[in-house]
């Protein structure tokens, strides 16, 4: 599984003209699943998610989670993030999972965050979709499990 962690002050996704989702502060998260995840890997990375200390604290550290923060979570399914570029020039996305088991897999995912008890809104699994953020930092971090 691998997740792009992106720190935004908003985000919105759109499908053709139609909003589906928007928030304020908090993170985009673009969600690759591979063939080799499990619901082991889901939980894991969903904990590691909300607990990333990437917000910073009174002296400019980054000591703050998103849930010590009670901020908000932008969900992106994102196959491409599993594409494997050693050899060539087009990726393969051979590791990325078929996509009727990823969608559960995603959707699985946007579960086990909302456990976590942060606020999550997403994006339309495997659709095109128009995405509108607004980085801070910038703060990217890529997270592999």
């Amino acid at each position: 599984m691998k997740v792009l962690v992106a720190r935004i002050s908003q985000g919105r996704v759109f499908k053709e003209k139609k909003e589906l989702a928007s928030i304020g502060k908090g993170l985009a998260l673009f969600v690759g699943i591979e063939k080799k995840d499990t619901l082991a890997s889901l939980t894991k990375m969903a904990s590691k998610v909300v607990n990333l200390r990437v917000f910073e604290d009174e002296q400019g550290k980054l000591n703050y989670s998103l849930k010590d923060k009670n901020y908000q979570l932008l969900c992106i399914s994102n196959f491409t993030l599993c594409a494997d570029t050693e050899r060539g020039r087009r990726p393969s996305f051979e590791e990325s999972m078929p996509r009727e088991q990823a969608s559960k897999y995603f959707e699985d995912f946007v579960s086990l965050l909302k456990k976590e008890n942060v606020d999550v809104k997403q994006g339309a699994f495997g659709e095109f979709m128009r995405i509108e953020l607004v980085l801070e930092g910038p703060v990217n971090i890529i997270l592999t499990i």
